[in-house]
């Protein structure tokens, strides 16, 4: 059996120094389920197609004797591909105690894919697995320079991973499309703008895909960008737990390409009957002058002017309740407050529930992940935010459920989405079932071999065959029937001649032939003729001479000489004068 320390020594380069062995001998130590190991660690998201990590403190410089290992694994017929987005790490000692290796594999029997140390390095290469399994090994020693790196990594069957450092101003292209890994809601990561207007091209593309909804932060996924002139100003909003800033003037913006399905349901509309919001609850005061200030459920419309919908008990049980009246895809919401200033009432985290039948309700989660989402919700009374559901939840009703609050529970709301067609498959066509021997031969004797339907293009029988008796069942028959009426009208040779006898079959077939023929002959001799007869007028024709224009002949001054010369110069016989 090999010893932790045994295993050590083979990850260590000859000269390692003492002092980093034992942090190299616990993280060995430690090897239980979690995927990250040690205590140079940092923002880490590892996902099941995709991931982010960084070094600790980064993007400030890491500190002296740290180590830490991240375990990647990915579907067994999968592979990882790695890519550094940034990499500065003190090269002073040629990498012997400050680095970063990638193997492939996990466990004792990993090997190297690559080692990498340097300020400032660009790692333009993308380093590839032979397996679903890759371990990344950082390691710091004394140093005085370097700030860390930043590594993000996917399945190799997503040839355009970027990392969430890049920006649109790293392209040149007006429309691209790039796979952003998971873990791209960085902490120390900016972003300016908000959709529809756009994004400020120095902005973090994945982090700002994020915020306007089109990938995870926990999946990852593919973003469709397109680049645009720049606006004087970008504004600023929360959405999906990013805030973006208020960003001055650039030359360019972007934004993203989608599938559309993001317009508002109803509520703010009016399109949702006050009959179809409902709620656990609601608040209901006198005010001053006499009047009862109400906060029914049919308040909770986005935009509408004065109060919202607030609940009459404070506690995680309450809920506002939305019926689409059929089943939608929707693919979001946003929520405010009171939007009223006397009343600083707003819900700062709340659950989705969906359902079908409005009786069975399912939490919202993400894929992959075993809790409820807990979706961020105001900061304060008036402003929108808004959070959108990756994959989109197909439901006829709504539920929201606040779980934190500030003073009362109240809150305005509007559902994004889109009707949802559902595409029915073609009903597969069944053979017809099985029939009986008594009902096939009552269908022979009915339709196909009874003397009626022998004579159906001669004889008036036609009519009898289509009245209404005829399509009754004949009368049972007795055995004795049944095998003499098959053998006299199943196999007879005249079936199969009805119509048209074997001769007059012949006859047609030798018209058809000799027919075409004939025609071709006459016609041919007959172009001949017309050739010959236009041939021998063309001939007499060209041996005859040629009468010089009246114009010619009438002029006095001319001399028979000059005509003559003028005959030879058109090549034209001249009578003698």
């Amino acid at each position: 059996m090999v010893s932790g320390r045994e295993r050590l020594l083979h990850l260590v380069p000859p000269g390692t120094r003492p002092a980093a062995l034992p942090l190299l001998l616990l993280l060995l130590l430690r090897r239980d389920a979690v995927a990250q190991k040690g205590d140079g660690c940092g923002y880490t998201v590892l996902g099941p197609e995709s991931g982010t990590f960084t070094s600790i403190n980064y993007p400030h410089a890491y500190p002296n004797s740290t180590v830490c290992e991240w375990e990647i694994r990915v579907k067994p017929d999968q592979r990882v591909q790695l890519k550094f987005g940034d990499f500065d790490i003190d090269d002073s000692d040629s990498c012997h105690f400050n680095y970063v290796r990638i193997y492939n594999g996990i466990g004792p029997t990993r090997t190297e894919i690559g080692k990498y140390c340097g300020l400032g390095l660009q790692v333009d290469k993308l380093n590839e697995s032979k397996s679903n399994e890759v371990t990344v090994q950082f390691m710091s020693d004394v140093h005085f320079y370097g700030h860390g790196f930043l590594a993000s990594y996917s399945t190799t069957d997503k040839p355009d991973l970027i990392t969430c450092l890049d920006t649109a101003s790293h392209f040149s292209e007006p429309e691209f499309s790039k796979y952003c890994p998971a873990g791209c809601v960085l902490p120390f990561a900016e972003i300016y703008g908000t959709i529809p207007h756009g994004y400020r091209d120095s902005s973090s593309l994945c982090m700002a895909g994020v915020h306007a909804g089109v990938v995870s932060n926990i999946l990852g996924g593919q973003i469709n960008v397109v680049i645009s002139k720049g606006i004087p100003y970008y504004e600023s909003s929360l959405a999906n737990n990013v805030t973006s800033k208020v960003g001055p003037l650039s030359s360019g913006l972007f934004t993203f390409k989608t599938s559309g399905c993001y317009g508002t349901l109803g509520m703010e509309s009016g399109v949702i009957a006050d009959s179809q919001i409902n709620a656990s609850s609601f608040l209901e005061w006198p005010e001053q002058l006499g009047q009862p200030s109400t906060w029914k459920p049919e308040r909770a419309r986005l935009k509408r002017p004065g109060h919202s919908w607030a609940a009459f008990t404070n506690d995680e049980y309450q809920w506002l309740q939305i019926d689409l009246n059929k089943e939608q895809r929707i693919t979001g919401i946003i929520t405010t407050g009171s939007t009223l200033a006397e009343y600083h009432y707003y819900v700062s985290a709340y659950r989705i529930l969906y359902s079908n039948e409005g009786q069975k309700w399912t939490v919202y989660r993400e894929p992959g992940v075993e809790r409820d989402k807990v979706f961020q919700g105001n900061t304060g009374y008036y402003q929108e935010v808004r959070n959108n559901f990756i994959p989109p939840i197909i439901a006829r009703f709504v539920r929201i459920n606040p779980l934190k609050w500030h003073q009362k529970l109240a809150m305005k709301v509007e559902l994004l989405g889109c009707q949802f067609n559902i595409v029915r498959a073609p009903r597969p066509s069944l053979p017809p079932p099985p029939r009986s021997n008594n009902d096939f031969s009552l269908q022979i004797d009915k339709t196909t071999f009874t003397p009626e339907v022998k004579n159906t293009m001669l004889t008036p029988s036609v009519t009898k065959v289509r009245s209404p008796r005829a399509t009754l069942p004949p009368p049972p028959r007795s055995n004795k029937d049944f095998p003499l009426q098959t053998s006299k009208t199943t196999f007879a040779p005249k079936i199969k001649n009805t119509t048209v006898t074997p001769s007059v079959t012949k006859d047609v077939a030798l018209i058809a032939v000799l027919v075409p023929v004939l025609v071709m002959v006459f016609t041919t001799l007959i172009l001949i003729s017309v050739c010959s007869w236009h041939w021998r007028n063309r001939k007499r024709k060209s041996e005859g001479t040629y009468d010089i224009p009246y114009w010619d002949r009438a002029a006095p001054s001319l001399s028979p000489s000059i005509l003559l010369l003028a005959g030879e110069f058109w090549k034209l016989e001249v009578p003698k004068c």
